[in-house]
């Protein structure tokens, strides 16, 4: 027992001690009888820090003359136990006032008593409030009404104004507002642990409940709402074909492949004419064809990915682009050849047969099906849901299965393209009554240009973006293609169609019907008025 006069008093009951729990068992508990005072207890160390509690705390009260001014506070402090019969058995002797308990008989000097303060579990609080209502003695909360005063920190304690009368009441100090769900605490260095900052969440995180030491991440498929109280499951989404950029991509395809249908038809029906024989037709027309496959094929990145089209969209795009450098690729040779080799006996002229140019482009071809197959066959692309490269959506995707392949096959095709560009600049020279390596040359300065930018812009993009990327090169690259080869050639045959027609015209009279000029510009295009209008031209490679 430790006692501190002074003109009101206070009683602490500490649990220090336990009871140890008795090894024997079974018959052995009944061989001897009960002794309580042998009974063996043992130290609650942790409990131990309440020892200093009381005397530092009379410490403090008696420095600060705000709390109780003129008056003197002091403690009885007693080493109660953690069961129910030793700690009354401590009550009761201290009621009494002396060395022996006597039970309804209070020996001490009245009016210094003024609370109690113990009860370490809830059976004994109740325990000790029964009792100690028969001498009229209250808890401590009935003397701690509407105080405030400042600690050792200079931090501002609030003690509620309203009179508790049940035992719950506890004293808060109060440094730092609670931190709301959607946040959390983060400690203040050099203050107390009640001193804290409230941080939000982390993008992707957060806390639901108040005063979280930590935030947690939300599952791959949820995100967090605006609060970061809770998390929210995220939209699955993909390059639909009803959504704006799939509705534009779709047209712009279809139309650019409908206008490559359209040249291929004006260069069938005047297949006759200088122009399109000295082009060397034939690979007019499969160039033609193969521009028209590759604006379709970008039609295969919209829509919900399948595992077929995750199969189709990237080799169909690399064969089908392939032939198209082929063939471009094969008319640069042949326009090169026919200028070049002119000497008797030579025996590049060997090079000039007309299958040579079928050749180049079914080998180029042929080598890119193969690096196909063999990315088809080791690590095929499959559909994948990209959960991260949007906060709130599930983007389904084609994983490419190998970057390594994928690159591979867009290193061979951008070596034919680099192949046909130096030698088409190599003859851009050549005489001027037909010169297409000049426009061979163009078009694969736009083609280059388009790939070498794609590339940077592919690796930084995410979700959505990098198959409008991708679909944004084929078309580009593919209508440059179409513009720089083939619309001059198209323009220079109409223009000559309606110059030739106009003159016509003019030497008609007035005696014609309305619908003669209709008829006359019809008949230009047959055969026999084709052949009159182009009679000077070189003949066809």
């Amino acid at each position: 027992m430790d006692y501190i006069p002074g003109d009101v008093e206070i009683g602490f009951f500490l649990p220090l001690s336990l009871p140890e729990v008795s090894n024997t068992t079974g018959a052995a508990q009944f061989q001897s009888p009960p002794y309580k005072a042998c009974r063996a207890y043992r130290t609650i160390e942790n409990n131990y820090q309440q020892l200093f509690m009381p005397s530092f705390t009379l410490h403090e009260i008696r420095k600060n003359p705000k709390l109780l001014p003129n008056i003197s506070l002091g403690y009885h402090m007693y080493y109660s136990y953690s069961m129910e019969e030793r700690t009354l058995e401590s009550y009761l002797w201290w009621l009494s006032g002396t060395d022996q308990i006597i039970p309804n008989y209070n020996c001490r000097e009245r009016g210094k008593v003024v609370a109690v303060i113990g009860g370490a579990t809830s059976a004994l609080s109740v325990q000790m409030g029964t009792l100690f209502d028969l001498y009229h003695l209250p808890q401590l909360h009935s003397y701690l009404k509407n105080i405030q005063f400042e600690n050792i920190v200079g931090e501002q304690v609030f003690v509620d104004e309203n009179r508790r009368t049940e035992a719950h009441y506890v004293p808060s100090a109060v440094c730092s507002a609670s931190c709301p769900a959607g946040f959390r605490k983060l400690p203040m260095e050099g203050k107390p642990p009640c001193c804290f900052s409230c941080s939000p969440c982390s993008e992707g995180e957060i806390s639901n409940y108040i005063d979280a030491e930590q935030c947690k991440k939300c599952p791959e498929d949820e995100y967090p709402n605006e609060q970061r109280d809770h998390c929210l499951p995220k939209t699955v989404t993909f390059l639909d074909m009803n959504e704006p950029w799939g509705t534009a991509v779709t047209v712009v395809a279809v139309s650019l492949s409908l206008l490559t249908a359209l040249v291929l038809w004006v260069f069938v029906k005047f297949q006759d004419t200088p122009i399109v024989q000295a082009n060397n037709r034939n690979l007019s027309y499969l160039l033609l064809t193969s521009l028209s496959s590759c604006f379709l094929c970008s039609l295969l990145f919209v829509g919900r990915p399948t595992t077929a089209s995750c199969l189709l969209r990237q080799t169909v795009f690399a064969v089908v682009f392939t032939v198209a450098v082929s063939c471009i690729l094969a008319k640069t040779i042949i326009v090169v050849l026919a200028f070049r080799v002119t000497g008797p006996g030579s025996r590049m002229r060997m090079f000039l047969h007309p299958r040579v140019p079928y050749c180049v482009v079914l080998i180029c071809s042929g080598i890119q099906g193969l690096f196909c197959t063999i990315w088809l066959g080791t690590h095929p692309p499959f559909p994948e849901a990209d959960t991260s490269s949007e906060s709130r959506h599930i983007i389904l995707t084609c994983n490419e299965g190998s970057a390594f392949a994928f690159y591979c096959v867009l290193g061979y095709m951008g070596f034919l393209a680099l192949g046909s560009f130096t030698i088409a600049f190599l003859a851009r020279n050549l005489p001027d009554a037909f010169n297409e390596a000049k426009y061979i040359t163009f078009s694969m300065l736009v083609f280059c240009s388009v790939w070498v930018s794609f590339l940077p812009t592919y690796q930084s993009s995410k979700g959505k973006t990098v198959m409008i990327v991708e679909i944004f090169s084929i078309l580009a690259s593919s209508a440059g293609l179409l513009g720089c080869i083939f619309i001059p050639k198209c323009f220079a045959i109409l223009l000559i169609l309606w110059e030739n027609s106009t003159k016509q015209n003019k030497n008609q009279r007035s005696s014609r019907s309305k619908n003669s000029s209709f008829f006359n510009v019809i008949s230009l295009f047959s055969p026999f008025h084709l052949k009159q209008y182009f009679k000077k031209g070189l003949p066809s490679t």
